[in-house]
């Protein structure tokens, strides 16, 4: 297997995994919704859907580089939700301000991962 190839699994699997999260522990999302958000469960879900869209896109040629293009846009979305925590830390007792941080910095990272694999062609067929 390539790398290419892992990387793109290994991207699949966790924005599969991170929109069943959204399901099971919806709670938690909802806690860090920022409050200027209409239907905040809505749009958990919505992002929960829309991550395991994307991670199953990513896993099919015809489907990946809309895949990757649509989550480099949903993760630009989630920056919103990240300022919000950063701008509000007292909201979130025990997570250290340098995780706040660090959230947004890997954002920039996953962008660039989602638009990484929506450049790779064919590396699963």
């Amino acid at each position: 297997m390539r790398i290419s190839q892992i990387g793109l699994v290994a991207q699949a699997v966790l924005y599969i995994g991170a929109g069943v999260n959204h399901f099971w522990h919806e709670p938690f999302y909802m806690h860090i919704m920022p409050d200027h958000y209409a239907h905040p469960s809505l749009l958990v879900q919505l992002s929960g859907v829309a991550e395991i869209a994307g991670g199953l896109g990513l896993l099919l040629p015809a489907t990946r580089g809309y895949a990757g293009v649509g989550l480099a846009l949903m993760l630009v979305g989630y920056f919103d939700v990240h300022i919000f925590m950063l701008r509000h830390a007292e909201r979130f007792p025990g997570v250290p301000l340098w995780v706040l941080w660090g959230r947004i910095a890997l954002q920039f990272v996953l962008i660039a991962w989602a638009l990484q694999a929506a450049r790779v062609e064919g590396a699963l067929g």
